[in-house]
């Protein structure tokens, strides 16, 4: 069960722990922004394109041989490397004491087209650098260790979908963007898709998930913050709408006798972004692709097929604005002689907090170090999400250069980067040490 103080009693949560009394200290050993900066460029190497970003989409050429860097160095680490039947890297490293649960921390490195250099990637460099510290002074911790790579993240959470059992026989049919179903594409990077119910963990399994990633937003850099302390990660909804009017021709066809598909397109469009808009909240509403059928400029489309998305951390707010979006659209239907139908295609993830007790954890570390932070949701889906499920989940955001992302031109500094690193170790150290509370 997740703890849910809430988050104002950080500060008091983490007066609970005590750093100086942990048996394993990393005193003055800090990460290496050098070291992250060259392996992040390393990484980038594989699926790289003429825009300076990466095309290194799940289960591709590019995917495969950045995965093998990864292994490369989780092994350099002295982790022991294995690859799940959900396609997931996992390295692990052994601790004193092997009845307890296991601490996880990673990310993913596969990307979107047209990515850049840092989503994910960022977590996973993070994640084995912490290893490297604890090598580096000499620490063995009582919790064995492991570092993970998620199998196709940007692909729908694919490979913490499996790690918790969420994974379907109507998943593992989907087409990803590499062409590839998911079963073959998770067959491919060296899972097994017929096995599939061997990657999962169960609640008790992990003492706690931490993913270090970028913010993908803006706040922390426009205002000098180093570190976000996460609170919680949206839910996600992604209907295709399918609106139905009559192609006809364009040229003798009057305008007060058309249903035309594209209008009601666009009436929609308004709509959602005006019931997303009126309603109070943080809650986003977007229509992110569309289509017009036959497609052809003297022909009035008579189909046109769009997206909506719908994201927020209240579920009951997302009904709420799918509701004004629904009944808006009864409304242009009839208006507009067509008919407006919504296919959901994802409605499974919901939002997750995380926990208060690793938010206090962070917050400590980043404390610990000096180091300022903020408390702040995610807005976008995150593999940290499914894990929070099962397991004592926290998120530790690190500034993205003017909130660009999902695009070659997003940059954290490595400066950043090893700030990210540093706090995510600390934070390890301290759960080892019992800060949660639970051993």
């Amino acid at each position: 069960m997740k703890n849910l103080v809430p988050p104002l009693t950080l500060a008091s949560a983490f007066a609970l722990v005590a750093f100086s009394a942990l048996a394993n200290d990393l005193g003055d050993v800090r990460a290496s922004a050098e070291r992250m900066e060259a392996r992040i460029v390393a990484l980038s190497e594989f699926g790289s394109n003429s825009d300076g970003g990466v095309d290194r989409v799940a289960y591709t050429d590019a995917d495969i041989a950045g995965r093998a860097y990864i292994v490369s160095l989780m092994e350099g680490a002295g982790l022991e490397v294995r690859i799940d039947a959900g396609g997931n890297i996992i390295g692990r490293r052994a601790g004193s004491d092997p009845a307890l649960p296991i601490i996880m921390f990673g990310s993913h490195t596969d990307s979107v087209p047209g990515g850049g250099n840092y989503d994910g990637d960022v977590g996973v460099l993070s994640s084995i650098e912490a290893v490297e510290l604890f090598n580096e002074a000499g620490i063995t911790t009582r919790h064995t260790l492991e570092v993970i790579d998620f199998s196709n993240e940007e692909g729908g959470l694919v490979g913490s979908m499996a790690l918790t059992g969420k994974i379907r026989p109507e998943t593992l049919a989907v087409t990803s963007q590499s062409g590839l179903t998911i079963a073959d594409g998770i067959d491919r990077i060296g899972g097994d898709h017929s096995r599939i119910a061997e990657a999962v963990y169960a609640p008790g399994d992990l003492a706690a998930f931490i993913e270090v990633h970028i913010e993908q937003g803006a706040i922390l850099d426009e205002e000098g913050v180093n570190i976000g302390v996460v609170t919680g990660i949206v839910g996600i909804r992604w209907w295709d709408v399918t609106i139905t009017g009559f192609a006809n021709h364009a040229g003798t066809t009057p305008m007060n006798r058309r249903r035309d598909a594209m209008v009601a397109a666009a009436k929609l469009t308004l709509a959602i972004n005006h019931a997303a808009l009126d309603t109070p909240g943080r809650q986003v509403a977007t229509v992110g692709r569309i289509r017009a059928e036959p497609g052809a400029p003297n022909v009035i489309p008579g189909r046109v097929v769009m997206s909506l998305e719908i994201r927020d951390l209240d579920l009951a707010k997302m009904d709420t604005i799918f509701a004004m979006v629904e009944a808006a659209a009864e409304a242009i239907a009839t208006e507009t002689g067509t008919t407006i139908q919504f296919n959901p295609i994802d409605t499974d993830s919901v939002p997750e907090l995380t926990d208060a007790r690793v938010q206090a954890v962070i917050a400590g570390a980043a404390a610990e170090l000096g180091l300022s932070y903020k408390l702040m949701p995610s807005g976008a889906g995150h593999d940290a999400q499914d894990i929070a499920t099962i397991a004592p989940t926290g998120m530790i955001f690190v500034p993205s250069k003017g909130g660009v992302s999902h695009s070659p031109k997003e940059f954290t500094a490595p400066r950043d980067m090893a700030n990210g690193a540093d706090v995510l170790a600390r934070a390890i150290l301290a759960i080892d040490g019992g800060a949660l509370g639970d051993e």
